[in-house]
């Protein structure tokens, strides 16, 4: 069907109501649309829309067949078979319909009455494989930007009418939509309430993605620990909410954060549910071993090779005394230069295009390596310690994790230079002190303290299914109990809860 434009009629009416007010603030941008339904001068609606926003498919198929009789706007609300529909006076919801991919509907042009109709452009990409958290075995979908489609996925895991999602606009600018999960019966209500009002609280122009969120509202957002857990992965997303916790999602952005975490959260991949409870368990503790590897290998070969030679076995003495006799640096230079240069290449493998990047980590790192080693300038022996290092960082299913181990191991080698074995003592005392006074959402941050004994159940290690029967305490849920099944108290349904 034609559309005629009528932006010349733009400067007339000066007399009209102020009511139309939105229309001169919305005319200025040329993607803006107002006009006549067709070239008749007594056509029965004026429509007005932003065409880089709507579906042309869904304007021409389900609407403009619709917009060519004189009936009133609630006569026509009901014969339009588009699901979204709001008839509104109020300039402020007019303005932010439209701008969200609406059509206004209007009778004459300066009506004050306005019918919304949701034509929005919905056009994103397929749900696909998570690629953050990629796993051998298990379900193998990963959200999207979407947010609708990323709660879809969520309840066609939890088919159950307790999941409730709380939606909520933040940005003064961007009025992104954010949506808050929690299976109501199991969330404490105190942790549902507390993120729906530190969501409210955020004052800022923009939230571009899901981190900006999680980065606002964290009980201390100054410390290098992430006290929430973005993840790409349904299974994830769904294994929280029965447990109690709070899920974040932000429209636009592939990754939503779950709320409250503990530390060792960070070592849980969704992949060891899949195996043996003993193959999960030797799984984890060697994410945890590789994680003290990563931060404190560099740093103990510069204490000991700086001050404690006297740890060393007298044959394996030989071998790095014989490894650093051509390197004119002392340790701690030597173990530094390398690390920048190893995180340097990380650093520009990821920022480089997909195909270049992984011939660079690859031809990269064996390259400048190797020819590192033979300019001197640093040991083979630290070379290999080094990559080892890089590679235990790698090893914690989550991302954000592994980043604040590619730092730390940084601070640490200033203390070992300046105190030796004292100093790397020194950093993990400390760090051990912030992680006690770290919090999640008001709840411990470390698992070992206080000590229960559901952290025995599915969090330090992994006990078969039929021995997991409670939810973390630490998460105060209302539902204490996992399942009904075998070895579950029986009596009236309040017994169930706490």
């Amino acid at each position: 069907m034609n559309l005629k434009n009528s932006e010349k009629d733009k400067g007339e009416g000066s007399d009209r109501r102020n009511d139309s007010n939105w229309l001169e603030r919305l005319s200025q941008s040329n993607d803006f649309i107002h006009e006549h339904t067709s070239f008749r001068e007594d056509a029965p609606f004026w429509i007005s829309y932003y065409r880089t926003l709507i579906s042309s498919d869904i304007l021409h198929k389900d609407v403009l067949p619709y917009l060519q009789e004189h009936i009133p706007l609630d006569e026509l609300k009901s014969r339009i078979p588009v699901q979204e529909i709001i008839l509104s006076k109020d300039t402020n919801e007019i303005i932010q319909n439209i701008l969200n991919g609406h059509m206004a509907i209007q009778k004459h042009r300066f009506d004050e009455e306005c019918l919304l109709i949701n034509i929005a452009n919905s056009k994103f990409r397929d749900v696909g494989v998570p690629t953050m958290e990629s796993s051998a075995l298990g379900p193998q979908v990963g959200f999207i930007e979407e947010l609708d489609t990323n709660i879809n996925l969520v309840r066609k895991r939890l088919p159950v009418p307790e999941l409730q999602v709380k939606e909520m606009k933040v940005g003064e600018l961007s009025k992104t939509k954010v949506a808050v999960l929690y299976i109501d019966g199991i969330a404490d209500p105190e942790n549902v309430n507390t993120v729906i009002q530190r969501i409210t609280d955020i004052q800022y122009d923009h939230i571009q993605d899901s981190s900006y969120i999680a980065s606002m509202i964290e009980d201390n957002s100054n410390s290098l620990f992430p006290q929430s857990i973005s993840t790409e992965r349904v299974d994830r997303v769904a294994a929280g909410l029965t447990e109690g916790k709070i899920i974040i999602v932000v429209d636009g952005s592939p990754n939503l954060v779950i709320l409250p975490v503990t530390l060792m959260e960070s070592f849980i991949a969704m992949e060891d549910y899949n195996y043996s409870w003993i193959l999960s368990n030797f799984f984890r503790l060697l994410r945890l071993a590789a994680m003290f590897i990563s931060t404190m290998i560099s740093p103990m070969y510069v204490a000991i090779m700086t001050y404690h030679y006297e740890l060393i076995p007298a044959r394996l003495l030989e071998t790095l005394v014989g490894s650093r006799a051509a390197v004119p640096f002392a340790p701690f230079l030597e173990a530094l230069f390398l690390e920048l240069m190893i995180e340097m290449v990380k650093e520009a493998g990821i920022r480089l295009p997909l195909k270049i990047g992984q011939s660079l980590g690859v031809v990269g790192g064996i390259v400048i390596g190797q020819a590192v080693v033979e300019a001197g300038l640093t040991s083979n022996v630290l070379l290999i310690l080094v990559g080892l290092g890089s590679l235990a960082s790698y090893t914690s299913p989550v991302y954000k994790f592994s980043n604040t181990i590619r730092f730390i191991k940084f601070p640490v080698i200033f203390l070992a230079q300046w105190f030796g074995l004292l100093g790397v003592f020194l950093a993990f005392l400390l760090t051990q002190i912030h992680l006690l006074r770290l919090t999640s959402l008001g709840r411990p941050y470390l698992s070992q303290y206080p000590i229960r004994n559901t952290s025995f159940q599915d969090l330090w290690i992994r006990l078969p299914f039929s021995m997991q029967k409670e939810n973390p305490k630490t998460l105060r849920p209302q539902k204490k109990w996992k399942s009904t099944g075998k070895g579950k108290k029986s009596g009236p349904a309040n017994d169930f809860y706490e």
